[in-house]
């Protein structure tokens, strides 16, 4: 059953039920997976390369609301002899019957609705991390994924990789003892994206689907692509952006499954003025009850993370990181016996010594790989990372985002008083402040945010007694674009 465009913009989309296709669905022509790939001005080019590359996959259509960034890629498959449909509206992509797969690198705002509507239309799909762009939002495309039996795979690539499997496994059975505080990093340096107020449209973009699910609003920066990352309308800032990463590897290190029952933030947008909005200098501390996670975002270029290797952080240490040849980006697993950095990945001991490595084939057979040979195979249960996993790690870093919408502008002083009863809070704070003194920012009370501690329910994934903070688990969607209360 096919959905027109009218059915589209009148959302009924959420009845949904009746347009599921079986499992069993019949593939295209000599079994062929028909992929079509939406929106690709950057990550999705990879989608492009690794798909059109795959015996067995049919690259059939591309998707792009950009007219320029559409024709460029179209022209280069017609090149090479790959003839593909070109798709300027992403609805029409999913009234075709004849595509079984969608796979999606648009901006964030988007995600999570493509993906559902994919369940609905009885397609696969991959959907770039964060797979969502708030907390409900995920957890409705979890829903749709097994309301309708689909495959989809979030984009946290790492879950792929056999090297990391193996030493979370290591970690897992307890080799080091028990995991004490897990720690990761996007020390990943953002110049600013410039003062202007306003931008242009790219010619021939229709602005309003482009925004989507989003609230309409006007274009407040130069630049349309990319720097929608750093605007609370449509991004996540850097921990949605390169940070969603290492929150997912962290997690999965943790071995936890569920959101974290409390969550603080403290950092600021700080080093320039500009039209961002998203913090470039965070701290997350999610207080799980097994071992705290906490999560760090430094955008600011002097530093001497940038050109040699941090230090360990720890309650009861003070190792080098240069001892594990960690990275800025990265993420480090501190145990009763010692330390385990996904850079390799090794495992060390208090002192320092190397005594396990994790070696083998670093890629595996591939994220995009592993997604096809599930959809082949109809199991969900083949991907590394199913949805449900990309949303718990997305949803960490949007729960951390909460906190900082919430926060209050403090001085140095008064944010150590109170965090102080908190020593690896107290003690990243320290860092922090002097990561930013490297980079000129003198702290006052009018730049630096303080979250509040927020309580959650992790099976409700709601925070309690915070209505404010509950609004922000969610948003406001615009009419044709809602993402349904019943998928």
């Amino acid at each position: 059953m096919s959905i027109t465009r009218r059915k589209f913009l009148g959302g009924s989309l959420a009845a949904g039920a009746s347009l599921a296709l079986p499992a069993s669905r019949v593939l295209g022509a000599n079994g062929d997976i028909r992929v079509a790939v939406i929106g690709f001005n950057g990550r999705g080019q990879s989608h492009i390369s690794d798909l059109a590359k795959m015996q067995g996959v049919r690259l059939v259509a591309l998707c792009d609301v950009d007219p320029a960034v559409l024709k460029k890629s179209v022209d280069a498959l017609g090149a090479k002899g790959i003839k593909v449909e070109a798709y300027s509206d992403l609805r029409r992509v999913f009234d075709n019957k004849d595509i079984d797969v969608v796979t999606t690198a648009t901006p964030n705002h988007w995600h999570s609705l493509i993906g559902i509507w994919a369940c609905q239309t009885g397609k696969d799909s991959y959907i770039e991390k964060p797979i969502s762009h708030n907390v409900w939002e995920g957890r409705q495309l979890v829903k749709a994924a097994r309301k309708y039996n689909r495959v989809v795979q979030g984009g946290t690539q790492s879950r792929s990789n056999p090297r990391l499997k193996a030493a979370v496994k290591w970690v897992q059975e307890g080799n080091l003892g028990k995991v004490k505080a897990v720690y990761g990093t996007c020390y990943k340096p953002r110049m600013s994206i410039g003062k202007v107020g306003q931008g242009e449209v790219p010619a021939g973009l229709d602005y309003g689907l482009w925004i989507g699910p989003a609230e309409m609003k006007p274009l407040t920066r130069k630049s349309l692509h990319y720097d929608w990352h750093w605007v609370y309308n449509t991004g996540n800032g850097d921990m949605g952006n390169q940070g969603i990463h290492q929150m997912d590897i962290a997690r999965w290190f943790l071995g936890v499954n569920e959101l974290s029952p409390r969550v603080m933030s403290v950092g600021g947008r700080l080093g320039y003025d500009d039209d961002g909005e998203t913090p470039n200098t965070q701290i997350v501390y999610h207080d799980y009850d097994k071992a705290p996670l906490i999560f760090e975002t430094r955008g600011l270029p002097k530093g001497k993370e940038f050109q040699e290797q941090p230090r360990m952080w720890s309650s009861n240490m003070d190792t080098p990181l240069g001892l594990a040849q960690a990275r800025p980006i990265g993420v480090v697993v501190e145990c009763e016996g010692g330390w385990v950095i996904d850079s390799g990945p090794a495992a060390y001991d208090k002192s320092g010594k190397l005594i396990q490595e994790f070696k083998g084939e670093e890629r595996g057979d591939g994220h995009m790989e592993n997604f096809i040979a599930a959809v082949r195979e109809r199991k969900p249960e083949m991907l590394n990372a199913e949805s449900l996993e990309t949303h718990l790690s997305s949803a960490l870093c949007h729960t951390g985002l909460v906190s900082h919408q919430l926060g209050k502008l403090m001085g140095p002083g008064e944010i150590m008083e109170r965090i102080k009863g908190n020593k690896l809070a107290a003690e990243r704070f320290e860092s922090m402040k002097e990561h930013l003194g490297r980079n000129g920012v003198e702290l006052s009370s009018q730049n630096v945010t303080l979250g509040p501690w927020l309580q959650m329910d992790p099976k409700k994934e709601r925070f309690i007694d915070n209505p404010e903070a509950n609004k922000l688990v969610t948003r406001r969607y615009r009419e044709g674009f809602v993402v349904p209360k019943e998928v």
